[in-house]
């Protein structure tokens, strides 16, 4: 080889190390960017707001309901659900922004209301709704349940961690013991989620509604248990546990995840589908909170199974990744807003077709959120995928700062304003909406960010 040719080949070798190293350069810029962004937007637009406003001095616990400019709500009811969930992330930013006191104060103080209100004394196991005051206001199916209790688990959990209060280490192990005693399903695997006030799981029979879900197993308690069992297993490594954390997880990952790539919503104990595809349009669209493509539980999945993976010490879990995959591609392919970003509240697949319909094209907030997070993962996981995760992560972020943030108010509307512009005055909180999804998506994505910048 020539001298001169020599000087050419190495020159082109130097030019694309150079390009190469400042496309790597760029693309560590931009992550420092977002993760400052999300800080930011962390402090101002959700921590901040919710507390300490939502620290119920007067009654214990915490305020449930916010107007749209964050004032209280006249109606003040406490589920143990959203009570877990400000315990969970009062008790996270607590361990995220020591400096700040008033975190672990008011995680100090949802944990005393759930212990002494929430926890049944005579029967076990967590009552679901209570009055503003503590009083028991749960009945019917919804009593107890699987769900309500995963989540009371998911909180005692987190607080423990920074706490190292035994207290709520012993009652998130008798939660797990009174679910393992009254809703694990010895035969089968799994758990029924409604309850009566005893624990004894709900049954359908002859006169149960059709679109009544008493006596199914549901892909939503499911995922959260394997939420929960995973916050328990970081601080409590019992054989039970990871046993009934391995099984979820196969379970999920093997049977409440379709073929195509989808959660089956409701499923019999078997974990045979409840599905209505063969019957009329007008029937489908009744049993639709039964029988539809949820496409914010599929992203929000693929990242709760990899969490429950890697909890486990299953390095490179190729399978759990892969079907995570599947489900966020799918979610991709039918469920996405390829011009603002957004993933849509639902798809069905109908008889005879083989690719879903979208059937509702609104964009809730905790669909938003969980697909941020999951998105990132993705992209750093797949780098080179053709999907290319992280501009979908980019619009992703987009959408949430244009359509679901309220810059004059603060915290995210309860659905994208684009789709649902009557958003800008409801509700910011209830029983059903806290800072848990946001913070969560937004506080792992800033680690995740900054782990990589």
């Amino acid at each position: 080889m020539s001298r001169n040719l020599l000087f050419v080949v190495f020159s082109l070798l130097a030019a694309s190390f150079a390009v190469a190293s400042c496309q790597q350069s760029e693309s560590k810029s931009i992550r420092q960017e977002y993760a400052e962004q999300f800080e930011k937007s962390i402090q101002s637009n959700i921590l901040s707001k919710w507390y300490p406003a939502a620290y119920d001095l007067e009654d214990g616990g915490y305020i449930s309901a916010f107007e749209y400019d964050f004032t209280p709500s006249e109606r003040q009811n406490k589920m143990i659900v959203s009570q877990a969930r400000h315990l969970w992330t009062t008790s996270k930013a607590a361990a995220d922004y020591p400096s700040v006191s008033h975190y672990r104060e008011g995680a100090d103080h949802g944990f005393a209301f759930i212990r002494d209100k929430f926890w049944d004394t005579e029967f076990g196991g967590f009552h679901t709704l209570l009055t503003k005051e503590g009083e028991v206001i749960s009945s019917g199916p919804d009593a107890k349940t699987a769900y309500g209790n995963a989540f009371g688990i998911y909180g005692l959990a987190a607080y423990y961690a920074v706490s190292k209060n035994e207290e709520a280490l012993d009652l998130a192990k008798k939660a797990f013991m009174w679910l393992e005693e009254h809703s694990y399903d010895p035969q089968y695997g799994g758990y029924f989620q409604n309850l009566a006030v005893d624990g004894t799981p709900l049954q359908r029979n002859s006169e149960t509604p059709s679109t009544s879900t008493i006596g199914y197993k549901d892909q939503n308690s499911s995922i959260h248990l394997l939420e929960a069992f995973t916050e328990l297993y970081h601080v409590w490594q019992d054989p039970l546990l990871k046993q009934r954390l391995e099984e979820l997880l196969e379970i999920i990952r093997d049977k409440i995840v379709q073929p195509e790539g989808y959660l089956q919503l409701f499923l019999y104990p078997d974990f045979t589908p409840v599905s209505f595809r063969d019957s009329s349009d007008s029937m489908i669209e009744q049993h639709h909170a039964i029988d539809h493509v949820s496409y914010g539980h599929d992203v929000e999945t693929a990242y709760l199974m990899m969490e429950a993976s890697e909890a486990l010490g299953r390095a490179h879990d190729e399978k759990t990744w892969s079907v995570g995959k599947k489900m966020v591609d799918h979610a991709l392919k039918y469920g996405w807003d390829n011009e603002k970003g957004g993933f849509y509240d639902g798809g069905y697949y109908f008889k005879g077709e083989s690719e879903p319909r979208v059937v509702k094209d609104t964009k809730n907030w905790w669909t938003q959120a969980e697909g941020l997070n999951t998105l990132l993962i993705m992209a750093d996981i797949y780098p080179e995928d053709p999907w290319d995760y992280f501009s979908k992560f980019e619009l992703q972020w987009d959408y949430i700062d244009n359509y679901l943030i309220d810059h004059e108010h603060g915290e995210w509307f309860a659905g994208g304003i684009d789709k649902q512009p009557h958003y800008k005055t409801s509700q910011k909180g209830h029983i059903w909406k806290t800072a848990y999804h946001n913070y969560r998506s937004m506080a792992n994505s800033v680690k995740r960010l900054k782990s990589k910048s």
